[in-house]
């Protein structure tokens, strides 16, 4: 087999898996009443598009203690911050560097974005929503239980070739982008300081976790055009799940959720199981389509009434918002001074 035909098939095989985990994942979510039902298919989908191999059993139970650690602190920081919103912010963008700097390196996978995940979730929450407040950390293990699951079962039903299953490509070594890891933090921060003063749940959900997206899917010495069809592979995303609700509630069942999501799977994750430089851009959309169409069917206070439009909105600003204070705030390559020049 050429190294092409292989590639594709891996992609194939690496593509029905997260379809398969992200549609069994939700459907059995919404079944359930699981308040966020998007997010153990959106950590499935993480898993899966991470690795070739199924997580094994020490790392699936450190992924959970991880997940556990980490809300635990948030929410604590969060109790012990109270009122002071400023010692609350320093200490959160303490965290976001320390994610987006290990981001930087090329290692962690994506632990490093579960724990940016939770240190987003965790405190929003908290602040806007105390009913919440008391089962989110349950919520976030239970997701990463959930998650593993269902990639267990996606890789053996789709396996890797005996001859592939030894494969393992080392992690990329890389020297922590320091300059870069200050200004996704400082971006990040700000999409968080928005929410706060907004006092609105569904912005909370989508902004920020939108924002921490895209910050990992952008390249800021890319072409203004790249950047451009970056921001609109993204709001596709958004226009997916406005379709997919307007779709529902033409025959709503869990039926017509497990088709939606799988068709949107297919056609999304297909594309980010890819190895191409786009990849991580539908990758992203996928990650927006999980939020806004689990914000459709969820049980969460307020979720259901707020337009689907107004929520495209909000990935919008936050994509804009992005990528404006990208350029603005992240340093420069030589290679993108000379083209600027």
């Amino acid at each position: 087999m050429s190294t092409d035909s292989a590639a594709i098939a891996e992609q194939k095989r690496k593509g029905l898996r997260v379809a398969f985990a992200v549609s069994v994942g939700f459907t059995f979510a919404v079944f359930s009443g699981a308040i966020v039902p998007f997010l153990g298919p959106l950590f499935a989908a993480q898993f899966l598009l991470g690795s070739t191999q199924p997580m094994p059993l020490g790392k699936t139970i450190g992924a959970a203690l991880v997940i556990l650690l980490a809300g635990a602190v948030m929410m604590l920081l969060t109790i012990l911050a109270g009122e002071h919103h400023i010692v609350l912010l320093l200490l959160l963008g303490l965290v976001y560097f320390l994610c987006f700097a290990a981001q930087s390196t090329g290692k962690g996978g994506s632990a490093v974005f579960l724990v940016l995940v939770v240190a987003i979730i965790v405190p929003l929450l908290a602040i806007l929503n105390r009913e919440l407040a008391s089962s989110i950390l349950f919520m976030l293990v239970s997701g990463v239980l959930s998650a593993t699951v269902l990639a267990w079962v996606a890789h053996a039903i789709f396996p890797e070739p005996p001859a592939l299953r030894a494969d393992t490509l080392p992690p990329e070594e890389r020297s922590p982008a320091l300059g870069r890891a200050l200004a996704n933090t400082a971006i990040l921060l700000a999409s968080v300081v928005i929410c706060l003063t907004s006092d609105n749940l569904n912005a909370a959900v989508v902004i920020p976790i939108t924002v921490a997206s895209l910050l990992g899917q952008l390249d800021i010495s890319a072409s203004g055009r790249a950047a451009v069809g970056l921001v609109l592979v993204n709001i596709f995303g958004g226009v997916l799940a406005s379709i997919a609700y307007a779709i529902l509630n033409l025959r709503p069942s869990l039926f017509s959720i497990l088709i939606i999501v799988l068709v949107t799977g297919l056609f999304l994750g297909g594309r980010a199981a890819g190895s191409s430089k786009d990849a991580p851009v539908f990758a992203g959309a996928l990650t927006i389509f999980l939020i806004l169409f689990g914000l459709g069917v969820s049980p969460l206070p307020g979720s259901a009434a707020e337009s689907f439009a107004t929520r495209i909105v909000y990935v919008g600003m936050a994509l804009v918002f992005t990528l404006l204070l990208a350029v603005l705030l992240s340093p420069r390559s030589s290679g993108m001074k000379q083209a600027s020049a």
